[in-house]
């Protein structure tokens, strides 16, 4: 299951939204794009099925903390089935999320590795994986009713790690704090309500690169997760 197996309201209302997320089809250059890299995949990847969908959220529905990235990777989640599984971005920020005890291993490969998390939940602004790791604007405020929604069922939340592009100043996408429900300006600012400012954890330069080049690039981004996840877990 891609929502963990946790009763309530809040879970079966994660489980319709990740129903209707994952049978979107908005956006046609995003559902070429997908399809087409699970058609031709790279010769590591041959024999594979992949998921070729838009992913849902994954994680506890009763989190307190929300990591957030930008979209999933055209061979790692689009691949899987599940946020940042099957790529070095996802390897390192689950192994984080095990050591700080969010997690109840240090290792993502598939949907159904048996993965479960504690207390966080992780989530993407753009569903698809789009190509050279850039969404269009269009594409992102397509995808935004989506994460409205779930950010609304995810009441508890009261810390945002923002990962990657995903910044308060980013001219793709903002998250504000005011008091009220989740929703979004003209803009596509998000505002979101009851948690504390920004968590934001990585320095990434704005040239169009992918968000596991930058996690390689920057290897202080590593240890401010994991000092981040530590602090919070506490």
């Amino acid at each position: 299951m891609i929502v963990p197996e946790v009763g309530g309201e809040d879970n079966v209302s994660l489980a319709d939204l990740a129903a209707r997320i994952i049978a979107c089809r908005r956006c046609p250059r995003l559902v070429r794009h997908r399809e087409a890299v699970a058609a031709a995949p790279p010769r590591r990847y041959r024999g594979e099925t992949y998921w070729a969908r838009p992913l849902p959220g994954f994680g506890d529905p009763h989190a307190r903390v929300l990591v957030m990235g930008l979209a999933p990777a055209a061979h790692g989640g689009n691949r899987t089935g599940r946020m940042f599984t099957g790529d070095r971005s996802g390897d390192w920020l689950y192994r984080a999320l095990h050591a700080a005890g969010f997690a109840n291993q240090p290792t993502s490969r598939h949907a159904g590795d048996g993965l479960r998390l504690h207390g966080a939940y992780i989530t993407a602004a753009a569903r698809c994986a789009p190509p050279a790791n850039k969404p269009t604007i269009l594409e992102m405020k397509r995808c935004q009713p989506f994460l409205l929604e779930e950010l609304s069922l995810l009441s508890h939340v009261r810390v945002v790690v923002a990962l990657g592009k995903i910044k308060t100043d980013s001219s793709q996408f903002r998250v504000k704090y005011e008091p009220g429900h989740p929703s979004a300006d003209a803009s596509g600012n998000v505002k979101y309500p009851n948690v504390n400012p920004l968590v934001e954890m990585t320095d990434m330069r704005e040239a169009q690169r992918s968000y596991e080049a930058n996690v390689n690039v920057i290897g202080v981004t590593r240890r401010m997760i994991q000092r981040t996840l530590d602090i919070l877990k506490a």
